[in-house]
């Protein structure tokens, strides 16, 4: 198990904690450090719950471009793509809310409005539901983005004291052939 335990580490802790670069560091880069992976993780996760299936890493490629250094591209992408089973989730409560929003009348979610949608009938009726989607997310989207930051600040203060800092393989120089 020991032999196990130390290969994990050797192989998958220490390059993710490499990758997210991760510091032990109690000093102010240190705290900023873990502010931008919290924050970086709230925003692909965010990002990731956007309702229209596919866009999600545009928005986080573009999100990445726009903020740059102030945000851990690795963590923003990875919390994006995983957030994927949430976002199909959600799809229909960022409808709701959209429709509520409006005043609309629910858009129906029945056999027969799926076979309109397949034949074409029903292309106004399809794009606007995805307008009130999105118009959920709009809505929705800084709540989530602030509880998801003010969550993820002590995780990453603990996840940094943990695992941050010291390798916990020994490394060995690389030989050259």
């Amino acid at each position: 198990m020991a032999v196990v335990l130390a290969w994990l580490n050797a192989r998958v802790v220490d390059p993710v904690m490499q990758v997210f670069g991760l510091t032990l560091s109690s000093d102010c880069a240190g705290a900023r450090s873990r502010k931008q992976l919290a924050f970086s993780a709230a925003l692909g996760l965010t990002i990731g719950i956007f309702p229209i299936c596919g866009t999600t890493v545009i928005i986080g490629g573009v999100a990445v471009a726009a903020l740059g250094a102030r945000c851990n591209a690795v963590t923003l992408m990875v919390l994006n793509l995983a957030a994927t089973p949430l976002e199909l989730s959600l799809i229909i409560p960022f409808l709701r809310l959209g429709e509520a929003l409006t005043g609309s009348d629910p858009f129906p979610l029945t056999s027969d409005a799926f076979k309109m949608v397949i034949t074409g009938h029903a292309s106004k009726d399809v794009l606007l539901s995805i307008v009130h989607a999105m118009l959920g997310w709009l809505v929705a989207a800084p709540v989530v983005l602030a509880v998801l930051y003010t969550v993820f600040v002590p995780c990453f203060k603990y996840l940094v004291g943990r695992f941050g800092g010291i390798p916990s393989s020994p490394r060995t120089p690389m030989k050259v052939v």
